[in-house]
């Protein structure tokens, strides 16, 4: 089983923490948010982890060679240039094999999501890459079918969207961070450098089919502001 930790953001939502850290080793309820997501992911049955780094990636790098997390970790060194989550997902095509199905998980999402269900899911669909979604509140939203397939991006702030399938309806959904994607991935990502993965997918999804994994009835919650870092310690101190 294997899995990917976007680990490389700079951020910036929880400055000053970040100033002298990067982001994935900001403590909720006394551990890094690293730790937290290797632990979810191990005990899920994730023994291959590769975790891309960028912003103090030697801190990222010293804790993982320091602790036993009973996995085996790979370092995918953004050193040179942040390559966001298009470029660092292509950036880490070596690190994984042909006919691979594997897990990519934002390390600053907290969610009780079972995610060995979500990546058995994917392999019984059609779908290419799977991605988390749940209708919440939201200023951007991804647009669904009533088969599930991805067939739009809209910004209700502003009124932009990019539609790869019309449709009269649309289901609006927020994205939770979390993928699931077939190897031929790699060979589908067009773009050079530094780019964000959701663009991509919604001009890969003309052809191909990607769809949404719908988990209104989990907590999801993006730990990467300071006001969701106390909501967080207070669901695990009640949870946990």
């Amino acid at each position: 089983m294997k899995a990917m930790i976007f680990a490389a953001g700079l951020g910036t939502r929880l400055a000053p923490l970040t100033d002298n850290k990067p982001k994935a080793m900001v403590r909720i309820a006394g551990k890094p948010m690293l730790q937290i997501l290797i632990e979810k992911l191990v005990d899920s049955g994730f023994n291959y982890i590769v975790i891309n780094t960028y912003h103090f990636a030697n801190q990222i790098i010293e804790f993982v060679k320091n602790n036993d997390f009973g996995a085996e970790i790979h370092i995918s060194d953004e050193s040179g240039i942040l390559l966001d989550t298009g470029g660092g997902l292509k950036n880490a095509k070596k690190f994984f094999k042909p006919n691979d199905v594997f897990l990519v998980h934002n390390v600053d999402i907290y969610s009780d999501i079972d995610l060995i269900n979500m990546i058995n899911a994917h392999k019984t669909s059609t779908n290419i890459v799977s991605l988390a979604v749940k209708h919440r509140v939201s200023t951007k939203y991804l647009l669904f079918d009533e088969t599930l397939r991805l067939c739009g991006w809209r910004n209700n702030t502003n009124g932009a969207e990019i539609i790869s399938h019309e449709r009269k309806t649309y289901d609006e959904m927020a994205f939770s961070g979390i993928y699931v994607f077939n190897y031929e991935i790699f060979d589908l990502l067009e773009k050079q450098g530094s780019f964000p993965i959701i663009p991509e997918l919604l001009q890969i999804s003309k052809k191909h089919r990607i769809g949404g994994w719908v988990l209104d009835d989990n907590y999801i919650l993006d730990i990467g502001k300071h006001e969701a870092i106390n909501q967080c310690e207070k669901y695990l101190s009640a949870n946990l």
